[in-house]
């Protein structure tokens, strides 16, 4: 017990004192998650959108083969990105495996599906309400599509954070592609894996308490802005 008390002091002089290795890992951690969170959150919010509203042959299966991919074993996505990133993958040239770039990719991968998805399910109550207005309309699929992203828009900011969530908590895959390469691909998920391993409890507690109060804020903002918007302030 007195061990653990100590390491959590420890952990917190180093958050105190911006240890620099603390620093460097949680703006990489950012870097990474915000970055795939704006691709990802680019395909998934028109197309979970555009699945709610347009009705084709196969449309149930496209559903159901999407909400079977939000359990994709992010594993499973590393070793893929890794084989197609590799040196004899078909994208090797590039030079892309072991960068940030490479988990970027990973993490896209990962958190499109669970975007998609909830946003399906929150627009396909949103276009219940709008169908015979933006029919009465003659709209296109595109501004049917953007009139139902504006509207639902907060709810929308709960589908990017549950894929954040998923994105910055995620170790397998970008452990695969990343290599948790010090100074280059390590975030806070690998770091915390592998400084508990070394037994540095005080730095991997610092990670973790990071991580936690990433999410925290991630969580109170998407609040804030949610709370703004229902009061009409924007």
């Amino acid at each position: 017990m007195n061990e653990i008390w100590a390491g959590i002091q420890s952990a917190f002089r180093l958050i105190i004192a911006l240890d620099a290795d603390l620093v460097e890992i949680t703006l990489r951690t950012l870097q990474v998650s915000l970055s795939a969170l704006v691709i990802a959150s680019a395909i998934a919010l028109p197309f979970g959108t555009w699945l709610a509203i347009r009705r084709f042959r196969y449309r149930r299966a496209a559903i159901a083969t999407l909400n079977a991919l939000m359990g994709l074993p992010p594993v499973v996505v590393g070793l893929i990105v890794y084989l197609l990133l590799s040196r004899s993958g078909p994208f090797g040239v590039l030079g892309l495996l072991f960068t940030p770039t490479a988990m970027i990719i990973a993490q896209v991968i990962i958190i499109t599906p669970l975007i998609a998805s909830i946003t399906h399910q929150a627009m396909r109550e949103l276009w219940a309400e709008y169908h015979d207005l933006l029919i009465s309309l003659n709209t296109s699929q595109g501004q049917r599509v953007f009139t139902l992203i504006w509207d639902g828009r907060r709810t929308l900011m709960t589908a990017a954070l549950a894929g954040f969530g998923r994105a910055i908590g995620e170790v397998g895959a970008i452990m695969i592609v990343g290599g948790n390469i010090d100074h280059a691909t390590r975030v806070l998920t690998t770091a915390i894996a592998l400084e508990t391993g070394k037994g540095d409890f005080a730095l991997a507690l610092g990670l973790g308490f990071v991580l936690i109060a990433l999410a925290l804020v991630v969580n109170l903002a998407i609040h804030a802005l949610s709370r703004t918007e229902r009061e009409g302030t924007w």
